[in-house]
């Protein structure tokens, strides 16, 4: 029944509201009770004293049936609600007008009617009710005779037997009856207000939800019948809550995409490598079994030129797995770059002292260009190094017989950008975007080297991603390609 908060909050705002409304009332007849009583106690406060002045209605300690009579005659006439009890001086009734069988009690505390008659008090004073043997009322009292030997005491009761409930109050005041009715219709009206003003809060906070919920089945935050929300204006919680949700569900919807993109470059990952290490352990496998099942009619030359190519696909798959294992350290959450000043020259210098017997026999001219002085760099060295390396390789791999290898270092002021150009084929422009992609490389009949792993420039270029770099590259087709990035000057 109470699934929803605005359920429950209208629940407990209608008990709330019924019990100040009920607390209102009480409150407005105790109150109004007792200001009747009290008005009732001024107005009547010497009745019991000028009763015992005009009659004399005890004579030595003997009541006078006749006086008393007449008094209840005359008070039943003037105000019926009215009750008089003559009291001797230990506070017993001797007599009273109540009507026979009506007062429970025999006896009445006098400390109260000795408190009225020393005047040591403040309106209203409550005196025992002789028709109950608990209640109280308010009263008048004077001692008998009023000057001399105390006989007794006049104890008149004020109120009666009248206003003894709620209901009975209010049937017998139409002001009680106005007023409840007022206190109704205005708890009523606050409380479908409060409800209304629920409504509307609450509304904003389902229609929350149920985005929600819908975001939670699969629906795309484009799609969702989100509120707009300013953001220079003061928001309240409800309108944070839905601007952190939409921040929340965008967050997700892009980890969402980048988790499929994610499981996608792995599926292409697995397929790759599993090409790529396929042809190797097939070319292998089939070399060696050559060499087992014709061990005997294969020639010397033939089985040491069958050894040579099955080592070649060792080597590859050697440096296939290599590359795999560097590219998975360098992915890794731990990775960590251990920067250092160096001679980024001299380092250069190094990497192409490893490729010189390659560069030679293609007759490959490598150059060397520095406008100015080169200052020292602040990068790992080790990485670096690996990415030089990977990079020359690429253009030792693609320049051909009696071309040429640049590399260029520009300095700055902050950072010294390093070249490295060739005079290979060139690079269609539409594979450009795709040359630092695992695996992607051009079509097969353009490779020369059909031992590479196509994992060279995405090391490179997650090294300088960690460095915090980033590697561009250019082409025509025909006449080279250039890739460079940059690296900060040690201060």
């Amino acid at each position: 029944m109470f699934t929803s908060l605005y359920s429950k909050l209208a629940a407990v705002l209608t008990v709330l509201f019924t019990l100040v409304g009920l607390s209102f009332l009480v409150l407005t007849l105790f109150s109004t009770d007792m200001y009747q009583q009290e008005v009732n106690q001024k107005l009547n406060r010497n009745l019991a004293e000028q009763i015992v002045k005009e009659r004399l209605l005890m004579n030595n300690q003997k009541v006078n049936q006749d006086a008393l009579k007449d008094i209840f005659h005359m008070l039943m006439v003037i105000n019926p609600s009215i009750e008089i009890y003559l009291l001797d001086v230990r506070g017993n009734i001797l007599g009273y007008s109540a009507p026979p069988g009506a007062v429970k009690r025999h006896r009445v505390d006098l400390a109260p009617v000795r408190q009225w008659l020393q005047e040591e008090f403040t309106i209203p004073v409550l005196g025992d009710n002789p028709r109950s043997e608990e209640g109280q009322k308010v009263f008048s009292a004077a001692r008998i005779p009023s000057e001399g030997e105390l006989q007794g005491y006049l104890y008149v009761i004020l109120g009666g037997e009248t206003y003894d409930g709620i209901a009975q109050k209010l049937k017998r005041s139409h002001i009680l009856k106005l007023s409840s009715w007022m206190i109704g219709a205005s708890v009523l009206f606050a409380l479908i207000t409060g409800l209304l003003l629920f409504a509307s809060l609450t509304g904003r906070l389902k229609r929350l939800a149920n985005v929600m919920d819908a975001f939670k089945t699969g629906e795309k935050l484009d799609q969702l019948n989100l509120p707009t929300f300013s953001a220079h204006k003061s928001t309240d919680e409800i309108e944070r809550l839905g601007t952190t949700f939409q921040r929340m569900a965008a967050h997700i919807e892009q980890q969402m995409e980048k988790l499929v993109l994610s499981d996608t470059s792995r599926r292409d990952l697995i397929a790759n490598v599993s090409h790529d290490l396929r042809t190797p352990l097939a070319t292998l496998q089939g070399y060696i079994e050559t060499l087992l099942l014709k061990d005997q009619s294969l020639s010397e030359t033939d089985r040491k030129n069958y050894l040579e190519i099955a080592i070649k696909h060792c080597d590859h798959l050697s440096n296939l797995v290599d590359r795999l294992l560097e590219l998975a350290t360098l992915e890794s959450p731990g990775m960590q770059v251990n920067s250092e000043p160096f001679n980024l020259g001299e380092l250069v210098q190094d990497v192409i002292q490893k490729f010189q017997l390659t560069t030679e026999d293609k007759n490959i001219q490598v150059i060397t260009n520095a406008d100015e002085p080169i200052p020292f760099v602040n990068a790992d060295i080790g990485l670096i190094e690996r990415a030089l390396e990977n990079l020359i390789e690429n253009a030792v791999r693609h320049t051909p017989t009696d071309g040429e290898i640049r590399l260029q270092m520009t300095p700055s002021a902050e950072v010294i950008k390093m070249q490295i150009s060739d005079s290979g084929p060139g690079i269609p422009e539409d594979f450009l975007p795709l040359v630092f992609k695992r695996f992607h490389q051009l079509d097969k009949s353009r490779k020369v080297d059909p031992g590479h792993t196509g994992l060279g420039l995405a090391i490179t270029k997650k090294i300088l991603d960690l460095h915090g770099s980033s590697i561009e590259v250019s082409s025509n087709v025909g006449s080279g390609t250039s890739f460079s990035f940059q690296l900060p000057v040690h201060s």
